[in-house]
Protein backbone atom coordinates (compact mmCIF):
# COMPACT_ATOMS: atom_id res chain seq x y z
CA UNK A 1 0.00 0.00 0.00
CA UNK A 2 1.24 3.31 -0.67
CA UNK A 3 0.69 5.97 1.72
CA UNK A 4 1.18 9.72 1.95
CA UNK A 5 0.68 11.09 5.38
CA UNK A 6 0.27 14.91 6.21
CA UNK A 7 1.01 16.02 9.51
CA UNK A 8 2.79 19.14 11.37
CA UNK A 9 3.20 17.97 14.22
CA UNK A 10 6.34 16.30 14.91
CA UNK A 11 5.90 13.84 17.62
CA UNK A 12 2.52 12.54 15.58
CA UNK A 13 3.96 12.33 12.51
CA UNK A 14 6.89 10.16 13.99
CA UNK A 15 4.05 8.23 15.68
CA UNK A 16 2.39 7.45 12.82
CA UNK A 17 5.08 6.92 10.39
CA UNK A 18 6.06 3.82 12.94
CA UNK A 19 2.44 3.06 12.82
CA UNK A 20 1.67 3.32 9.16
CA UNK A 21 5.18 1.79 8.25
CA UNK A 22 4.21 -1.70 8.56
CA UNK A 23 1.44 -2.02 6.18
CA UNK A 24 3.37 0.24 3.28
CA UNK A 25 5.41 2.78 1.90
CA UNK A 26 4.74 5.72 3.73
CA UNK A 27 5.75 9.60 2.19
CA UNK A 28 5.76 12.55 4.26
CA UNK A 29 4.86 16.13 4.06
CA UNK A 30 4.55 18.88 6.98
CA UNK A 31 1.43 21.00 5.28
CA UNK A 32 -1.23 21.20 3.03
CA UNK A 33 0.14 22.44 -0.23
CA UNK A 34 2.81 19.89 0.13
CA UNK A 35 -0.09 17.02 -0.08
CA UNK A 36 -1.76 18.28 -2.78
CA UNK A 37 1.72 18.43 -4.65
CA UNK A 38 3.50 15.25 -3.47
CA UNK A 39 -0.53 13.23 -4.70
CA UNK A 40 -0.28 15.59 -8.04
CA UNK A 41 3.28 14.11 -8.76
CA UNK A 42 2.20 10.55 -7.55
CA UNK A 43 -0.92 11.15 -10.16
CA UNK A 44 1.73 11.84 -13.26
CA UNK A 45 4.14 8.97 -12.44
CA UNK A 46 1.00 6.72 -12.69
CA UNK A 47 1.62 5.14 -9.50
CA UNK A 48 -1.00 6.79 -6.94
CA UNK A 49 -1.72 6.74 -3.49
CA UNK A 50 -3.70 4.24 -2.07
CA UNK A 51 -4.79 6.43 1.13
CA UNK A 52 -4.08 9.65 2.73
CA UNK A 53 -4.14 10.45 6.56
CA UNK A 54 -4.88 14.19 6.80
CA UNK A 55 -4.54 16.53 9.74
CA UNK A 56 -6.97 19.46 9.66
CA UNK A 57 -4.94 22.66 11.37
CA UNK A 58 -1.58 22.65 9.09
CA UNK A 59 0.25 25.61 7.96
CA UNK A 60 0.14 27.29 4.42
CA UNK A 61 -2.79 25.13 3.52
CA UNK A 62 -5.39 23.69 5.64
CA UNK A 63 -6.46 19.75 5.55
CA UNK A 64 -9.89 20.68 4.11
CA UNK A 65 -8.06 22.31 1.31
CA UNK A 66 -6.05 19.63 0.49
CA UNK A 67 -9.28 17.32 0.61
CA UNK A 68 -10.52 19.98 -1.79
CA UNK A 69 -7.69 20.11 -3.94
CA UNK A 70 -7.05 16.07 -4.32
CA UNK A 71 -10.66 15.48 -4.71
CA UNK A 72 -10.41 18.36 -7.67
CA UNK A 73 -7.45 16.46 -9.30
CA UNK A 74 -9.19 13.41 -9.16
CA UNK A 75 -12.15 14.85 -10.83
CA UNK A 76 -10.10 16.86 -13.78
CA UNK A 77 -8.32 13.47 -14.37
CA UNK A 78 -11.76 11.64 -14.71
CA UNK A 79 -10.81 9.21 -12.00
CA UNK A 80 -13.79 7.45 -10.87
CA UNK A 81 -15.19 7.54 -7.17
CA UNK A 82 -14.87 4.08 -6.94
CA UNK A 83 -11.09 4.44 -7.20
CA UNK A 84 -10.58 7.54 -5.54
CA UNK A 85 -7.96 7.82 -3.51
CA UNK A 86 -9.16 6.53 0.61
CA UNK A 87 -8.43 9.46 2.64
CA UNK A 88 -8.45 9.79 6.74
CA UNK A 89 -8.82 12.68 8.61
CA UNK A 90 -6.31 12.39 11.58
CA UNK A 91 -7.34 15.48 14.07
CA UNK A 92 -8.03 16.69 17.44
CA UNK A 93 -11.20 18.42 16.12
CA UNK A 94 -13.81 15.77 17.22
CA UNK A 95 -16.81 18.25 17.05
CA UNK A 96 -19.74 17.67 14.87
CA UNK A 97 -19.23 20.76 12.57
CA UNK A 98 -15.45 19.53 11.63
CA UNK A 99 -16.86 16.15 10.96
CA UNK A 100 -20.04 17.12 9.12
CA UNK A 101 -17.47 19.66 7.03
CA UNK A 102 -14.98 16.55 6.27
CA UNK A 103 -17.51 14.31 5.27
CA UNK A 104 -19.00 17.12 3.01
CA UNK A 105 -15.46 17.68 1.23
CA UNK A 106 -14.66 14.00 0.20
CA UNK A 107 -12.88 12.18 3.47
CA UNK A 108 -13.27 8.50 4.00
CA UNK A 109 -13.30 7.91 7.02
CA UNK A 110 -12.83 10.23 10.39
CA UNK A 111 -9.96 9.72 13.09
CA UNK A 112 -10.15 11.92 16.34
CA UNK A 113 -6.85 12.09 17.77
CA UNK A 114 -5.38 10.60 20.14
CA UNK A 115 -5.36 8.33 17.23
CA UNK A 116 -6.44 4.36 18.75
CA UNK A 117 -4.36 2.07 16.49
CA UNK A 118 -6.87 -0.71 16.82
CA UNK A 119 -9.55 1.40 15.72
CA UNK A 120 -7.34 3.11 12.99
CA UNK A 121 -6.49 -0.77 11.80
CA UNK A 122 -10.09 -1.62 12.22
CA UNK A 123 -11.03 1.53 9.50
CA UNK A 124 -7.98 0.05 7.20
CA UNK A 125 -9.44 -3.28 7.18
CA UNK A 126 -13.04 -2.16 6.50
CA UNK A 127 -11.45 -0.12 3.22
CA UNK A 128 -9.95 -3.24 2.31
CA UNK A 129 -6.52 -1.44 2.54
CA UNK A 130 -4.86 -4.70 5.11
Amino acid sequence: MKILLAEDDFATRKFMVNFLSKYGECDVTVDGMEAVDAFMLALEEGEPYDLICLDIMMPVMDGYQSLMGIRNLEKQRNIPEDQAVKVIMTTALNDEANVKMAFDLGCTIYSGKPIDQDRFEQALRKLNLI
